[in-house]
């Protein structure tokens, strides 16, 4: 049987595992939470490289995101390009001397990944991600409805949620 307490609390600790990860590449590279954030962005998805890709995607803060640029623009690991159609919208890349910290990045999520996935199989893995990407189809269709009640008979303990 599903346990929506159970799963959430799992979700919660492998977010707050993450977290800590990347707290540690925060203080090896002197950055903030945002920056850092940010700089995975950019690596982890080419050709999504506006505020406005960062804001939608990862439900991020736009002053937040926009604070953090100016950050990593000061900081030369950041450039802004305006868009050639649209000279409102900025492209951003990161620059070479974010090299050691998108290297620290892939080592984070290396071995993030081996600790979370520790005793995997590949079948395992590929169930995983199958079942995972369902999950999130789920969710977005989901989203905004207030039609879970029809579904399922909350527990007492569920209701406490």
């Amino acid at each position: 049987m599903f346990q929506a307490t159970e799963y959430l609390q799992t979700m919660r600790r492998i977010s707050k595992f993450h977290d800590e990860c990347i707290q540690r590449i925060c203080e090896q590279h002197g950055l903030t939470k945002m920056e850092a954030t940010i700089i995975t962005f950019l690596k982890n998805n080419p050709g999504l490289d506006t505020a406005a890709d960062m804001a939608e995607l990862r439900a991020l803060s736009k002053s937040h995101i926009s604070q953090a640029v100016e950050s990593l623009c000061q900081k030369g690991l950041l450039a802004r390009t305006p868009d050639r159609a649209d000279r409102r919208k900025m492209h951003l890349s990161l620059l070479p001397p974010a090299g050691p910290i998108t290297e620290s990045i892939d080592q984070l999520q290396d071995s993030f990944g081996h600790r979370i996935f520790q005793g995997f199989s590949e079948s395992d893995l590929e169930t995983f991600s199958r079942l995972n990407r369902q999950i999130i189809e789920n969710v977005k269709q989901a989203a905004g409805h207030s039609d879970l009640e029809a579904h399922h008979e909350p527990s007492r303990k569920e209701e406490l949620l």
